[in-house]
């Protein structure tokens, strides 16, 4: 058999490889080009951005646990303008997609943060991030509701000609009801899962052991929920699906690919391991050389 066919397109952009990194996991990527080859990754999501400046919350904001680990960054980031000038022009010598992740306090910033990446060079698209657990304002207020969430892709879309993907929440009664509802506003493809709400208590100390108190959850702990919410979105939208949650080897990613989705974000394993993407992206092959399976689309969805 000839070499295997990676490729994948999400919407209009497309990527040599269905593997991608998750925002928040993988800086704004220079971070992380001493370790490895950026040019073999499927694209790179930026950590999320937003209009102005953030400190994020007071630590301790970092917790491990027995199968993952607990954040509660609170969204820490240099700024939309910040990141164009200073951090962007280095992303942009490299042959990989670059996807910016924003978020907004209300809808206006987050059409703010769109309008300001419209006609930037160097940015194949957005995420729009409305289900972060960890911020007081925004986030997930938006990612719980439907018709807000609809609101906010809907202005978005307005203010750049970008392609849209919108990052869900799994901490909501019925994945399909928010998926089908920012299709309906215009996403042009949804990624899940962001991380689920948790906390832990120092039992010595008798509190929490994150200082916001309540932090997101990710790791392998949450990759069957995720997996499974991607099953239910792929049974109910058209627009690509991009798998997160909890994946550590090619065969986690794989798990999501059955499921329905067109490509995967990597995220906590990047913390334990900065090639964990390369070695997917190598894994995702050679399953496809053992099986004498031609194209990992061909894989998509059971």
């Amino acid at each position: 058999m000839s070499k295997p066919d990676l490729s994948v397109n999400i919407a209009v952009i497309k990527l040599k490889n269905p593997v991608m990194t998750a925002s928040g996991t993988f800086g704004y990527g220079e971070e992380f080009s001493p370790y490895i080859d950026l040019n073999k990754l499927g694209a790179i999501v930026v950590k999320g951005l937003s209009l102005k400046p953030r400190q994020g919350n007071p630590s301790p904001r970092i917790i491990e646990t027995p199968a993952g680990m607990l954040n509660a960054i609170g969204l820490q980031n240099v700024g939309i303008d910040i990141f164009i000038k200073e951090k962007l022009p280095f992303l942009r010598k490299y042959d990989v997609p670059v996807i910016v992740n924003i978020f907004g306090e209300n809808i206006d910033e987050y059409a703010g943060v769109a309008k300001r990446l419209d006609d930037v060079e160097g940015i194949a698209g957005i995420e729009i991030n409305i289900s972060c657990p960890n911020v007081k304002k925004g986030g997930i207020i938006f990612g719980t509701d439907p018709k807000e969430a609809g609101r906010v892709v809907k202005a978005v879309k307005k203010a750049a000609r970008l392609p849209v993907i919108t990052k869900l929440s799994p901490n909501v009664t019925d994945i399909k009801i928010m998926a089908k509802a920012v299709e309906d506003a215009g996403s042009d493809a949804v990624s899940l899962i962001n991380t689920i709400t948790g906390m832990a208590i120092d039992v010595e100390k008798r509190k929490p052991k994150l200082a916001n108190i309540t932090g997101g959850l990710s790791g392998p702990a949450i990759r069957p929920i995720a997996v499974r919410m991607v099953w239910e979105a792929a049974k109910v939208v058209k627009i690509p699906i991009i798998g997160i949650g909890g994946i550590m080897t090619a065969n986690d990613a794989l798990e999501f690919i059955i499921a329905g989705a067109s490509a995967v974000q990597v995220g906590t394993a990047n913390f334990i391991e900065p090639d964990a993407a390369i070695k997917i992206i190598e894994g995702i092959n050679g399953y496809l050389v053992k099986y004498n399976v031609r194209c990992v689309k061909d894989l998509m969805g059971i």
